[in-house]
């Protein structure tokens, strides 16, 4: 359309990775190892992937800061994944806030979280609930996110000044959503758009209404990540329509773009996937755009500090 301008500005990555799986206990990330994975085979990831390999990717776009987010690191030892990423930042400047680990559920997760929140980059926690693997067994299934010894994990976010990503399909927003309103203080960040894979019209239709009832708390934000799909590449014609809902839903000061690299790297290059963000963004003004690209993520993780605020304590 005449008269759009695509972003040139400077870019937050909301959502990315850095491990070394040769050094490092990724158990998924193992030469043997093959969990199920919504893109299929992913033995193409399960390599050294460091500052310079990320650097080289986002070559082209103006990445100023970036949110690692954890790596399904061996659980008996999350501190030490922290550590690590806290050291990447520490020697080659990415990453610029970190979301770490912690089993909410376990015997020890006021410990853990005490300590991933005493590292100066530590802005949020990130454990995936589990639960139902299609949306007709929400009927008879619940995620972590209804069972008491995990909330009462969850209620320690709060003490420390702790964000929650939260990834999870769409089908459980329900469960998502009374937690944001059982823990108004704790902002929930919804990691790769509620997973929208399904792309029949009934599979667009249940994202969209559960998103639509999410979108109602207003401790909740969500990014816009994670988009590809098995076996095809990403393309701005199959992901235009979910990405203008979800800004249309959310308003650009609640919704941030990222690449989920290198694990995006299975569908398409960090260029076809930001160059696409670009395109599809061209038609909001430049205030909106800068708030997608920057702004939130800027905001929501604090990406510019190298502490958090005293507010957050």
């Amino acid at each position: 359309m005449a008269g759009q301008v695509k972003w040139t500005g400077p870019i937050v990555d909301a959502h990315q990775h850095f491990w070394d799986p040769l050094a490092n206990n990724h158990p998924w990330l193992k030469p043997g190892a093959m969990i199920p994975f919504r893109y299929g085979d992913y033995s193409a990831i399960k390599r050294r992937y460091l500052v310079a390999d990320y650097r080289k990717d986002a070559a082209g776009h103006d990445v100023s800061e970036t949110v690692y987010v954890e790596t399904e690191w061996d659980p008996t030892t999350p501190i030490e994944e922290t550590r690590y990423a806290s050291a990447l930042a520490a020697r080659d400047g990415l990453p610029n806030a970190i979301v770490a680990q912690a089993w909410l559920d376990r015997d020890d997760a006021a410990s853990v979280i005490a300590k991933q929140a005493a590292f100066p980059l530590v802005r949020s926690v990130r454990h995936k609930p589990g639960g139902p693997a299609t949306p007709d067994a929400v009927e008879t299934e619940r995620t972590l996110m209804s069972d008491d010894k995990w909330r009462r994990g969850f209620a320690c976010l709060e003490r420390h000044g702790l964000h929650f990503d939260l990834q999870t399909p769409w089908w459980n927003l329900d469960e998502a959503q009374q937690l944001a309103r059982d823990f108004p203080r704790v902002l929930i960040i919804l990691n790769h758009a509620g997973l929208p894979s399904d792309r029949s019209a009934d599979g667009l239709a249940g994202w969209h209404a559960a998103m639509a009832r999410f979108v109602e708390e207003s401790n909740v934000r969500v990014k816009i990540s994670g988009l590809g799909q098995k076996g095809k590449p990403w393309r701005v014609e199959d992901n235009r329509w979910i990405i203008e809902e979800i800004i249309a839903m959310f308003g650009a000061e609640r919704a941030m773009f990222a690449s989920n690299f290198p694990v995006d790297s299975l569908c398409a290059s960090f260029d076809t996937i930001y160059s696409g963000f670009k395109e599809i963004a061209a038609r909001y003004p430049l205030a909106d755009q800068e708030r997608l690209f920057c702004a939130t993520a800027r905001s929501v993780y604090q990406t510019g500090l190298r502490h958090r605020s005293a507010a957050a304590e």
